[in-house]
């Protein structure tokens, strides 16, 4: 790593982020449960939010180098204890940071998993639970498993401390403190539902999938080691991989493009035979570079491409929720989102991508402005903040979509509101 990398990296461990750890308190071995990279080493990120109230502790997921960050927020609750939302992986390093809170905060009293779909969040709350068993845990409604719909306590949910959270918040142990509503979308085969919570005193609003933001720079936790950024900054496989500082933000924003849209428009996919050939010309070609095999050549455009989807960092609706599911239930949604943004929070935190976006609850509404035949704008919004997503890049999921209806695997969109 670079002298750049390597400044980073202490002044990470300067700041208390996380702790100077040895390999071994890295190691996850249940990653088989749910196979994605970094599979058994998963390192971790603790930073401050609020002072001395809101912490987010941050690690990786993600296939084929395309990986973002998955977040873990904890808030320190006003009579002492902690409230979890969205556990990730429990390995010895982030249980230990975690404990520097409980230590000086008090324990761990409300676990709560704010999805019923996503299962990169669902996997980590039974180990996560067993690591704190004075805790509630709390789940959002209609909790199901894939390919067999099991009981939570069969997938690792301790059945004793395990509920369902109130549908009315006010009846929640915590309700004092936050306020919180439930989206909740029958998709036929399962659900998808997603909980936001509002701590009140700091004014932060805790989201899951829904609302998300793409910074400009790669997260910190992607710079403890910066090999899939410098892999995905490449043009082409015969590029070697270089670390600096240009290489690791365009990783990222390449990376960005890939997790988002899956195949943007300014990303050409190279034919089998092409991918060989290059393959066998690659200036490294070992297990770490997929022996050379780099099958992708991007356009020109991948920086407008990137732009218009940061929109200079507004939050917005992820394109696959756009397109999939939100339209299923559109009234349904609208009307989560008009109760979300009649909180007077200032301050988003999501589990993915940006771990904090500053923004207020019109901002928040505007974002689920495509729901709506006759959207309106703000005066206070700029064009690039109102700004959709491009319909070129939005293309290989709608065919995605096309192609799930035609085989009856979804249901065509309901009609916008």
């Amino acid at each position: 790593m670079n002298s750049q990398g390597s400044k980073s990296r202490v002044e990470l461990q300067e700041q208390g982020m996380y702790p100077l750890s040895h390999p071994k308190d890295w190691s996850w071995p249940f990653w088989p449960a749910l196979p994605l990279y970094p599979y058994g080493k998963r390192r971790t990120l603790r930073k401050e939010i609020v002072f001395e109230t809101i912490w987010t502790f941050d690690q990786l997921h993600g296939i084929l180098y395309a990986i973002v960050p998955i977040r873990m927020t904890l808030v320190k609750l006003a009579a002492g204890g902690l409230l979890v939302y969205a556990p990730v992986a429990p390995t010895t390093e982030c249980i230990h940071l975690v404990n520097e809170l409980v230590a000086k905060h008090g324990e761990v009293k409300y676990i709560v998993l704010p999805t019923s779909s996503g299962l990169e969040h669902k996997v980590f709350v039974g180990p996560f639970s067993r690591r704190f068993p004075q805790a509630q845990v709390f789940v959002a409604p209609h909790q199901w498993s894939f390919p067999f719909n099991l009981p939570l306590s069969w997938l690792g949910f301790p059945q004793k401390r395990t509920q369902e959270l109130p549908h009315d918040s006010s009846l929640a142990p915590f309700a004092l403190e936050f306020d919180y509503a439930i989206l909740d979308i029958n998709l036929g085969r399962g659900s998808f539902a997603e909980v936001a919570v509002f701590h009140k005193q700091s004014r932060a609003l805790l989201v899951t999938d829904s609302i998300l933001s793409v910074p400009v720079d790669p997260p910190e936790i992607l710079q403890l080691d910066p090999y899939p950024l410098l892999f995905h900054a490449r043009d082409n496989a015969l590029e070697a991989i270089e670390d600096n500082e240009d290489n690791r933000r365009k990783g990222w924003q390449r990376i960005s493009l890939f997790a988002l849209y899956f195949r943007p428009s300014a990303l050409e996919v190279t034919a089998i035979g092409q991918m060989f050939r290059d393959a066998l010309k690659a200036p490294q070609r070992t297990l770490k570079t997929y022996f050379g095999l780099f099958p992708f050549r991007w356009q020109e455009t991948w920086k407008q491409a990137f732009d218009a989807l940061r929109g200079q960092g507004r939050p917005f609706v992820a394109p696959i929720l756009q397109i999939l599911i939100f339209p299923q239930a559109p009234r349904q949604v609208l009307n989560w989102a008009d109760t979300v943004a009649s909180w007077d929070f200032q301050q988003i935190i999501s589990c993915h991508f940006d771990s904090l976006i500053l923004a207020n609850p019109c901002q928040f509404r505007q974002a689920f402005a495509f729901l709506e035949k006759n959207p309106s704008v703000s005066k206070d919004f700029s064009s690039s903040e109102s700004q959709p997503l491009l319909e070129e890049d939005l293309r290989f999921i709608k065919e995605l979509e096309a192609s799930l209806v035609k085989r009856g695997i979804a249901t065509p969109a309901k009609e916008k509101v």
